[in-house]
C-alpha cells in the first residue's frame, strides 16, 4: 500500500533518529494518508480517494469539486475521473 497522497502529492521522505549520544539512524517520516470516501452532489456520485490529512480540511474547506479545479488550474495530475 503506497503512503502517497492523490491529491498533494506528499510521500514518505528520509530522515535521521537521533539518539540521546548523538548517533544517527536512517528512518522514514511518513505522511498522514487515509483511504475516505467523498460525495459530489454536483455529479450525484461518491469517489474514494487516499489523501492526507491536509487534503481533508481543505476539501471540507472548500468542497471536493472546487478543489479539483483548483488543482487543475495549478496543473497538478490528481487522477480523479467522472
Amino acid at each position: 500500500m503506497s503512503k502517497v497522497c492523490q491529491l498533494t502529492g506528499k510521500k514518505p521522505i528520509s530522515g535521521n533518529n537521533v539518539s540521546h549520544s548523538n548517533r544517527k539512524t536512517k528512518r522514514k517520516f511518513y505522511p498522514n494518508v487515509h483511504t475516505k470516501r467523498f460525495y459530489i452532489q454536483e455529479k450525484d456520485q461518491w469517489v474514494t480517494l487516499k489523501v492526507s490529512a491536509k487534503a481533508i480540511r481543505t476539501i471540507n474547506k472548500l468542497g471536493l469539486l472546487e478543489y479539483l479545479n483548483k488543482l487543475d488550474k495549478k496543473g497538478v495530475d490528481h487522477g480523479v475521473k467522472f
